[in-house]
């Protein structure tokens, strides 16, 4: 797959772009745009060391395109989501290059969560957040009964998806929902720098940070040592930690290959 049709994809400076391209429905959500996701997020480290989510228009995604359903029956959402949503959600969160979702205009339903899926979220001054399944019958999906308590505590999350409330990005940087919220005249430049930083960085070094942050989740105290002390092992073997050093002593820059 390489015409991508309801996305955009482009690299520069060791940065991935996926643009999420159905502006004409804000960028909802259908099977042909889950598949070219998925297949551009597997296929972003090959050319890149940062990837980047964002959205067309004046939003970041809608959720799901519910004027594109086939069936309305039960079993077919869970097909949708097994076989549809489930690779594509696992495959941004298991990205070995770090990942960033700018939140550009609304994120709704499936869209928020979408973008929860990332490793940072940068959200437009202008943007919100909307748990909004609630609405129409459902629960939240698309992974957000797990990365919503996470990052906000229980009893925002519960308010979030039982209300629908409708979440700026300042009171979802408040939550600790997400990383930050910028002025929307600066969000472009400000995307560009936080990417560009990550991609500067030491690639299989900044792997290891989110493999140790996010595993602490299940670790106990011991566990959790004992899995920094492997991975920091790893790490002051790479040619990354050697430069980092020289370049603390020469009082530079550092110049990071990734490895």
């Amino acid at each position: 797959m390489s015409d991508y049709q309801t996305i955009l994809f482009d690299v520069a400076d060791a940065v991935a772009t996926i643009t999420l391209n159905r502006p004409q429905v804000k960028n909802g959500l259908n099977p042909q745009m889950r598949a070219e996701i998925l297949h551009a997020v597997r296929h972003a480290p090959e050319q890149a060391r940062a990837l980047v989510l964002t959205g067309a228009g004046d939003a970041f995604c809608s959720g799901q395109d519910l004027g594109d359903r086939r069936h309305a029956s039960d079993l077919d959402i869970e097909r949708t989501l097994r076989e549809e949503y489930e690779p594509m959600l696992k495959a941004i969160y298991d990205c070995p290059i770090p990942t960033i979702a700018a939140v550009n205009g609304a994120a709704a339903g499936a869209g928020a969560n979408l973008a929860l899926a990332a490793d940072v979220v940068i959200a437009a001054r202008s943007a919100v957040f909307i748990q909004a399944f609630a609405r129409i019958g459902l629960i939240p999906d698309a992974g957000g009964t797990y990365w919503l308590p996470r990052q906000v505590g229980f009893a925002r999350a519960m308010g979030a998806a039982l209300f629908a409330d409708r979440i700026p990005a300042e009171k979802a940087e408040r939550w600790g929902m997400i990383w930050e919220a910028v002025d929307d005249a600066d969000f472009a430049a400000t995307v560009r720098g936080r990417a560009t930083l990550l991609a500067q960085g030491p690639t299989a070094t900044l792997r290891r940070i989110k493999q140790a942050l996010r595993q602490s989740y299940g670790n106990t105290l011991d566990q959790q040592l004992d899995l920094e002390a492997h991975l920091q092992g790893e790490a002051g073997r790479t040619r990354d930690f050697i430069e980092g050093v020289l370049a603390f002593t020469e009082k530079r820059a550092p110049k990071f290959e990734g490895r």
